[in-house]
């Protein structure tokens, strides 16, 4: 079961706890109104949705009932840190490049399906092995 950490109660509870409210840190426009339908229509239903680390809205439902963010990796469903709604996004240069499956899936198609070349081992004269 997956655990998650609540900034609030500061304590990991399972899943079952929580619920996704979204992406976070979504900047809404000053004049609702005077948004033409496309300008809503991506500010509304539009989200980035990327591979790799993203970050979330969270609400401990059965705790606390506070709604928090997190930053998550979409490809291993991990948890990299909570923190407090309203507090800023954290910097995640380190979590980001630290090499992992997002990291890897990330690279250019071409590079996915590329076999690392391994060095062959040359056999003594004669055909013999060790």
């Amino acid at each position: 079961m997956l655990l998650i950490r609540c900034p609030y109660c500061e304590e990991e509870r399972p899943e079952l706890e929580f619920r996704n409210a979204g992406e976070a840190h979504i900047a809404r426009p000053a004049d609702l109104a005077a948004e033409s339908d496309e300008d809503f229509a991506q500010f509304f239903f539009v989200r980035s949705n990327p591979k790799g680390i993203i970050f979330e809205r969270w609400r401990h439902l059965h705790g606390c009932a506070r709604f928090f963010n997190a930053a998550r990796d979409t490809v291993t469903d991990k948890f990299i840190v909570t923190y407090k709604a309203g507090e800023p996004k954290p910097e995640l240069i380190q979590a980001a490049n630290d090499g992992g499956p997002a990291a890897w899936a990330n690279r250019p198609p071409a590079e996915l399906n590329a076999k690392p070349r391994v060095p062959r081992r040359r056999r003594p004269p004669g055909g013999e092995t060790r």
